[in-house]
């Protein structure tokens, strides 16, 4: 009898083994169905530059995320110190590094470039998303299915960015119009020369102004390298040898405009007084900017908000990572190419804060 229990012990023992060797791992049902069912979701997130204002209020929101959903999401950030050499070098090792989600922001990729970084995701069937970066050829993107593109908008800021002066000149054109001639005399700063985002917003911003039938001079226009002081010194300049004929300042982002306000405010400008401020207009609603704006020292901005960046990016990468459409379970709005998000943007002025805060 004993030995009947030893054998029929010892079968259940062998049969055990054979179900636990045959059986397909974990790791082999990922692979079949191209789906990541570990939890959380290990996502590598490139930013173009550590340094950058938005992104550094981009980074924290996506932390905050990771922070209300430790079970589901991992960010791992990488800076890529404004250097394409060293973005794509760090592009490389994030797709060797067994990430299951991948995040870059690389601003002005070139087209060859991004053709490669999406050939070797796609290799590895490793969903991607790319965001607040221009796209040098809309069909490239097309060419994956597990990628989304959330653009960096060169056209809408910078028609709001012009709204916002054309509104200021109908509403007040008295205090604008220092020399009575009926033309808004500006100077514009922008963030790089060879900028395809830059060349965008100088042209749209103005562009955007004379369709609403106000007409324009421009007395000067700088490239500030999106840098504070050089935009601080630039302006400083350009006052004193335009003075009081400088009616309105036009900036690639805020970053240039609070180097603008900076420079004004040295020179006694931009403090209050409504008789010696000089209209400032930039992009982003950077939370310094956005004090000044609510005080009266710069007329306005272009709401690009990094907490709605941030869940779009979590929610459209949980969606990629497990399968879904892009958009499944949210409101965000695809464009006919099946693969570009538009995030929205708002005017940031005095009269517009109670919209924003809804």
């Amino acid at each position: 009898m004993n030995f009947f229990r030893r054998i029929l012990a010892f079968t259940f023992i062998i049969i055990f083994i054979v179900v636990t060797l045959t059986s397909p791992s974990p790791k082999a049902i990922t692979t079949e169905t191209n789906k990541i069912s570990r939890t959380p979701i290990r996502a590598g997130v490139l930013l173009y530059f550590f340094e950058d204002s938005y992104l550094l209020l981009l980074k924290k929101n996506l932390e905050d995320i990771q922070k209300e959903n430790p079970d589901k999401i991992e960010f791992t950030f990488f800076d890529g110190k404004a250097n394409p050499a060293i973005q794509y070098e760090i592009i490389n090792n994030m797709i060797n590094d067994n990430f299951d989600l991948l995040l870059l922001n690389i601003f002005e990729a070139k087209e060859n470039t991004l053709q490669e970084i999406i050939n070797k995701a796609k290799q590895k069937s490793l969903p991607l998303i790319i965001f607040i970066s221009t796209i040098p050829n809309i069909d490239i993107v097309k060419t994956y299915s597990k990628l989304a593109f959330i653009p960096a908008d060169t056209k809408e800021p910078a028609i709001l960015e012009g709204k916002i002066i054309a509104d200021a000149w109908n509403e007040n054109k008295k205090a604008i119009d220092k020399n009575g001639d009926n033309i808004l005399q500006y100077i514009m700063l922008k963030g790089k020369t060879d900028s395809v985002l830059s060349n965008s917003r100088t042209k749209y911003s103005v562009e955007s102004i004379n369709t609403l039938g106000i007409q324009t001079e421009e007395l000067a226009t700088v490239s500030c390298n999106w840098s504070r002081q050089i935009a601080k010194e630039s302006t400083r300049s350009l006052f004193i040898r335009f003075g009081n004929k400088i009616e309105a300042i036009i900036a690639n982002n805020d970053i240039l405009a609070l180097g603008a306000i900076d420079a004004l405010q040295g020179l006694g400008y931009n403090k209050g007084n409504k008789l010696k401020t000089i209209p400032v207009v930039g992009i982003d609603a950077l939370p310094e900017a956005q004090e000044l704006i609510k005080k009266g020292y710069m007329l306005g901005s272009v709401f690009h908000d990094p907490s709605t960046m941030a869940d779009a990016i979590y929610n459209i990468g949980l969606n990629l990572v497990s399968g879904k459409s892009i958009t499944s379970g949210t409101d965000y709005k695809i464009d006919p190419s099946g693969v570009i998000v538009n995030i929205n943007f708002k005017e940031y002025t005095i009269k517009t804060l109670s919209e924003i805060s809804q």
